[in-house]
């Protein structure tokens, strides 16, 4: 009797363990499901919520594009802006052509005063142009090469600038010319081909025919220049520097090509004075710009049977 009691007890345990085993693998899966049910509609409404963001973004921008078109401004306004400053702007050629052109030029140089002149044309941003003669002294050594390294022409003025010597022959001026030429080369690089004669084209003091040396200068590619503008101070009298500020400023009125002659010389000491009025002047007329000679100058030539002044 109490065999088969405790049998039973056994048989009920064993099937509370079945029946909560059972339950145990159905209730497992059900919550699993359950919560992955709850994550995955949670994750979607993250992703509507992010659509939804985005499409905003994207109608966003392109309400800015219709409002700010880059296309417009850079097709309509800044074409519009650069026709009318084209229109109101003459372009640099025309602009200097319409303006009288000066050119400095300083005979005789180097010489004591050629740093001072130097220094002022610096000071004033002025490029000029020097007609030099052959000196081998070291500070004319480094003269020259400072006239060509701040920008300014360096031309020709004869060698030795002595009349009785270049003037004598054909062959003496060619001489001379080619010798200071080669000097000056091998100075500073630059192979000059400008030339003053000394006296101008037009003196009376050579005893050849002035056109058959201007004659051969052109056949060796050089360009002879004489003045239309004289400062004064070729005379052996040392002019005031009001004088010769005055000369210059009488003498480029009524010219549009202005070829100044000034000197570079030890004993032109109101030159160097009064170089910085004459500069200060003529910018105050506001129509006029400085320039060295170049293949672009228009050229100032005597007639060659006038006499004139700078002997």
């Amino acid at each position: 009797m109490e065999e088969s009691a405790a049998r039973r007890k056994r048989i009920n345990r064993l099937k509370k363990m079945i029946l909560g085993g059972v339950m145990m693998a159905v209730l497992i899966p059900v919550t699993v499901s359950i919560i992955l049910g709850v994550r995955v509609h949670q994750l979607s409404g993250r992703i509507r919520q992010q659509d939804v963001t985005i499409q905003e973004l994207e109608d966003e921008n392109e309400n800015l594009a219709g409002t700010f078109s880059t296309e417009s401004v850079e097709e309509s306004e800044r074409e519009a802006l650069q026709e009318e400053m084209d229109e109101e702007t003459p372009a640099a050629g025309e602009e200097e052509e319409n303006r009288k052109k000066i050119y400095l030029t300083f005979d005789d140089g180097p010489s004591s005063n050629t740093d001072e002149i130097l220094d002022i044309l610096r000071a004033y941003d002025v490029k000029a142009t020097f007609f030099v003669v052959g000196k081998t002294d070291e500070t004319s050594r480094k003269a020259y090469r400072r006239i060509v390294e701040e920008g300014h022409t360096l031309g020709m003025h004869s060698y030795s600038h002595s009349y009785a010597d270049i003037y004598d022959s054909e062959e003496d001026f060619q001489a001379d010319m080619k010798k200071l030429q080669e000097y000056l080369y091998e100075l500073t690089g630059v192979w000059p081909r400008y030339y003053r004669f000394p006296g101008g084209s037009s003196n009376t003091v050579s005893s050849i025919d002035m056109q058959k040396l201007a004659d051969w200068l052109t056949d060796q590619g050089i360009t002879y220049f004489d003045w239309n503008v004289a400062s004064g101070d070729a005379v052996s009298k040392e002019l005031p520097a009001d004088t010769l500020t005055a000369n210059c400023l009488a003498g480029i009125a009524n010219q549009q090509n202005c070829v100044v002659l000034m000197h570079d010389a030890a004993g032109k000491h109101t030159t160097v004075e009064a170089l910085p009025e004459i500069i200060s002047q003529i910018r105050m007329q506001e129509d006029a710009v400085f320039l060295p000679i170049t293949d672009d100058t228009v050229s100032v030539q005597h007639n060659i049977k006038a006499q004139t002044e700078g002997k």
